[in-house]
């Protein structure tokens, strides 16, 4: 597997303080974009990872945010493995009663919107054991201050109210970066704030070259530096104006039924003001059922706020219901179907955690040549 030509970054403590800077930024935004356009001709250049914690149901925003560009990217030719991240549960969490539910939930939502679990490596992080072994040499790579300075390693330890952070928590990046190299995948689908994480996964990929690197030959890396592609995003918000969240359950979930959507949508919040128009700044619950109706049917927001007009939040909600459940129809009707048949999608999971491990045995064996420790 090859890829397009990367100009080193500095490989440092520094490289993970200046992920954020502006100008760090900038640089990402112009190598994700490269990368998009050589997707289109050369896809199998790539191999991606990215997947989802199975802390609750899927719902539109993560269809609209990543599941929609995963997809898309898979029927591009890219090989993608897709990650349900069970061990990550448990970062912070202290039971996991319903996480084999949530787990099979998860995959019945990948199958029904179309990943293929042909072209797609679809497994549970807990089932790869090589994948979690990877964490033993890379934390040996990074330092402690290192891990304390990641955005969401420190806000976690800001949100404990004097808990004790798990020691889980705390490598919560390195364990991203094993999740990403077990299979060296040279792209990762992130937002702007996940940039640090996947910095965090490039330093740990070049470390462990330089200091062990392939015996004989250290011209050639044993991981690829990953790059981010950072597309472009819509901003949805939850249906009561806040920011979508599982947590916060304002969501519409990719399982419900068109009339259990349509009851969540008749209490979205609103404003006073009958006429209909778009204004993300100055009426964001309004443009927010403007910008779903917008995703669901193609068309304009400003166009469907000026033809519904006066017609106030009433015909809005009618309208955004209709189209939201038009457009997942045809994926609730394969979730039924899929649902129905439980030993199918055990037979799924099961064969793409078989593929996951043979290629993480692999990689462990190339880690372990180049550390010298092959005893046999």
């Amino acid at each position: 597997m090859t890829t397009i030509s990367d100009a080193p970054l500095d490989d440092s403590s520094d490289a993970l303080a200046d992920s954020t800077s502006d100008a760090s930024l900038a640089r990402s935004l112009a190598r994700s974009a490269q990368i998009e356009a050589d997707l289109e001709t050369h896809p199998e250049r790539y191999r991606m990872l990215t997947g989802d914690r199975p802390t609750g149901h899927l719902h539109l925003g993560h269809y609209f945010g990543s599941l929609r560009n995963r997809l898309a990217l898979q029927d591009k030719g890219v090989e993608t493995f897709v990650l349900i991240a069970d061990y990550q549960v448990i970062t912070d969490r202290d039971e996991v009663d319903s996480i084999r539910e949530r787990v099979y939930s998860l995959l019945t939502d990948y199958l029904s919107i179309g990943i293929d679990p042909q072209r797609t490596t679809v497994f549970a992080h807990s089932q790869v054991p090589a994948l979690n072994q990877l964490m033993l040499p890379f934390l040996s790579l990074v330092t402690d201050s290192e891990l304390r300075r990641n955005p969401t390693v420190k806000a976690e330890q800001e949100a404990t109210g004097g808990r004790p952070m798990s020691g889980l928590m705390l490598t919560y990046p390195v364990h991203q970066a094993a999740d990403i190299l077990f299979c060296k995948a040279n792209v990762v689908p992130v937002g702007k704030d996940q940039l640090p994480h996947l910095e965090q996964t490039r330093v740990v990929a070049r470390r462990f070259d330089d200091r062990y690197g392939r015996p004989g030959d250290k011209s050639a890396p044993v991981f690829p530096a990953p790059d981010a592609l950072l597309s472009e995003v819509p901003n949805l918000l939850g249906t009561d104006g806040t920011k979508m969240s599982k947590s916060r359950g304002n969501t519409i979930e990719l399982r419900m039924s068109a009339d259990d959507t349509a009851k969540v949508l008749k209490k979205a919040v609103t404003d006073s003001d009958r006429h209909i128009t778009y204004d993300p700044v100055g009426r964001p619950e309004v443009s927010n059922l403007l910008l779903l109706a917008s995703l669901t049917t193609g068309r304009d927001p400003r166009a469907i706020a000026e033809e519904i007009g006066d017609g106030g939040s009433g015909t809005l909600k009618k309208l955004v219901t209709e189209s939201v459940n038009e457009y997942f129809a045809p994926m609730r009707a394969r979730r039924a179907e899929l649902e129905a048949d439980a030993a199918h999608l055990r037979e799924i999971l099961a064969d793409g955690n078989a593929r996951a491990n043979a290629v993480a045995d692999a990689t462990l064996a190339e880690v372990r040549e180049a550390m010298q420790m092959v005893y046999a």
